[in-house]
């Protein structure tokens, strides 16, 4: 007990049976007020739990309301057992109050019942975020996202990385997102930018010489909200490996990974453990459609376009087509609304074929395969009586984008996805470039900085759109948790995978000066990659939406309707930055 604390001696998760006949002094909010009359009760809540404190005195309640921060002092002393509440660890004892103190008033009506503030809103919610705090289930995942930050932390540092901070002010970068700008006010005309990511900074670390970094590192990204990103800013465990190669990275996520989620994965759910299987951003796209598979799935798409160039149905020919088969046969209404679903994603329809008990086939589809080519297609696709396949058909971008979405619906509505597991799985060899029709050139797909496989050679032999480049990413539960890559460090790679997306010398100079400069020094091989932390605590949680994870979130909107920003500002304040606001 702390008996030199004006306003308690104690914590609520401090006090059990032990403590009866204690004189000790608690504090809190009220959560709940019961007059009975002769007797009444609250229910006082600290960070920590819950106590009843019962008042036989009742001119104590006097003036007291719901949410009040108060300091109550008194005996323990044990619940009559037919008032035991088993739902908290002080259930079976109470404070008889014999003094009160306000310690902070409610002086206004509250915008909503703290306990089920998760009902309310996000709107009001977000606007008295510190009222919604309050709430047991909203505070306990701050209390978890504190725990699994400082527990990846420590296991950084136990595997010899130095934690080091990089600046937030830095210069805007051409590439990725769209940035944050800061105007300078000793510099007129001229801007900093809050970092998308530590990414250059971390390079230039590695050409410091040293020799594994890591930072919890805040980013900043002016892009639209989704449900599993907020706007504005992300934390993201950042980390960075001298001499290393793709797969010294991959040892260092996947344990990292598969230790956490070891640790704080809910009781019952299985956890792929290391080494995490590893599949080719060109496999995922066919298998699962995406580059972001949710392996819970069972059901893998397969590629029957050849067949069907073969067969008499014409609307398939000269197109891409993939196939999905499911283990069952569905019904007439099932049928209509899947359809319904792949029209409503673009789709002109959804052909498909049902096994009979005596091995032959049912459906639109039938009468356009020969005969002599039905054993054919039922060994491709190892179909079985009763099974259903279905059929996707378009140009290979769209035909990869609608198999995978039919994949995933067929997932959910058919409940084949294994809800009580973390399945996590690496993509790598991403596509080094990708043609860009609007602007009539070759862009980068990823991060510019990666090296391209095949080095100098393939960027001087290779067409730039089969060149793979060392880029990786993590994927779980159909979540990409983290992109990374093997860097550039070699100048003279730098300078022609810059040249094949339009940019020169000069302007790899001016716009990545630091990196072009450093990089002449004696850079070493370098990788690393950036698990997002939010993303992880997101799914740990079960969360559908990021923002219950995150303490003080912007909403969908990217507003800040507690503080009301973004906000103006005066125009003393405009000017010391050399800004105008244009009409």
């Amino acid at each position: 007990m702390n008996t030199n604390n004006i306003y308690r001696d104690v914590t609520m998760d401090s006090l059990s049976e032990a403590n009866v006949g204690q004189n000790v002094k608690i504090a809190g909010w009220i959560e709940n007020i019961r007059d009975h009359g002769g007797v009444s009760f609250i229910d006082l809540r600290d960070m920590y739990g819950v106590m009843q404190v019962v008042m036989r005195d009742t001119s104590l309640l006097e003036g007291l309301s719901k949410e009040d921060c108060i300091s109550v002092e008194g005996p323990i002393e044990h619940r009559d057992e037919e008032t035991y509440n088993p739902k908290i660890p002080t259930g079976t004892i109470e404070l008889e109050a014999k003094k009160v103190e306000v310690l902070g008033k409610v002086y206004k009506q509250l915008p909503f019942e703290i306990i089920t503030s998760k009902e309310t809103r996000e709107d009001v919610r977000l606007k008295y975020r510190y009222l919604d705090l309050r709430n047991p289930k909203v505070k306990d995942n701050m209390i978890f996202r504190s725990k699994v930050i400082s527990y990846l932390r420590q296991k950084m540092v136990d595997m010899g990385f130095l934690e080091i901070q990089t600046p937030i002010l830095c210069a805007s970068s051409p590439e990725g997102a769209r940035d944050y700008i800061v105007p300078s006010r000793k510099f007129k005309g001229k801007f900093y930018a809050l970092p998308q990511a530590p990414q250059q900074y971390k390079q230039l670390l590695m050409v410091s010489g040293f020799d594994k970094y890591f930072q919890i590192a805040p980013c900043f990204r002016d892009e639209d909200a989704r449900a599993d990103r907020s706007p504005g800013e992300f934390y993201q465990l950042d980390f960075e490996m001298s001499f290393a190669t793709q797969e010294d990275v991959f040892r260092v996520g996947e344990e990292v990974l598969a230790d956490t989620f070891n640790k704080f994965a809910p009781e019952g759910y299985e956890v792929t453990q290391a080494p995490f299987p590893i599949i080719s951003y060109k496999e995922s796209m066919l298998k699962y459609g995406t580059d972001k598979p949710d392996l819970r799935n069972p059901l893998e798409i397969i590629d029957v376009t050849d067949f069907f160039q073969r067969c008499t149905f014409k609307p398939f020919h000269g197109k891409t087509v993939r196939a999905i088969v499911i283990n069952q046969k569905l019904s007439k209404g099932q049928h209509e609304k899947l359809l319904k679903f792949a029209q409503s994603i673009g789709m002109g329809g959804l052909g498909y074929l049902e096994v009979l008990e005596d091995g032959s086939y049912k459906g639109p589809i039938d009468k356009f395969i020969p005969e002599d080519m039905k054993e054919e297609i039922r060994e491709m696709a190892s179909l079985k009586a009763l099974d259903t396949i279905f059929f996707i058909a378009d140009n290979e971008k769209n035909a990869s984008l609608y198999a995978g979405q039919i994949r995933t619906a067929l997932g959910e509505r058919l409940d084949l996805i294994d809800k009580k597991s973390y399945k996590f799985c690496y993509i790598n060899d991403f596509p080094m470039y990708e043609y860009d029709t609007e602007a009539k050139k070759m862009i980068f797909t990823h991060n510019p900085f990666s090296m391209p496989q095949g080095g100098l050679e393939a960027l001087e032999t290779k067409n730039p759109e089969d060149i793979l480049a060392y880029q990786y990413d993590i994927v779980c539960n159909g979540v990409e948790l983290s992109s990374g890559a093997v860097r550039n460090h070699d100048m003279r790679i730098m300078v022609k995978a810059f040249e094949i997306a339009g940019y020169t010398e000069d302007d790899l100079k001016e716009k990545f000066g630091a990196l072009y400069n450093a990089f002449q020094f004696g850079a070493p091989p370098h990788a690393g990659m950036a698990p997002g932390v939010d993303r992880m605590i997101m799914l740990l949680r079960e969360e559908e939406n990021i923002r219950e994870i995150i303490p003080f979130p912007m909403n969908g909107n990217a507003q800040d309707l507690m503080c009301g920003a973004p906000g103006e500002v005066t125009e003393q304040q405009l000017r010391e930055v050399h800004i105008k606001v244009r009409a």
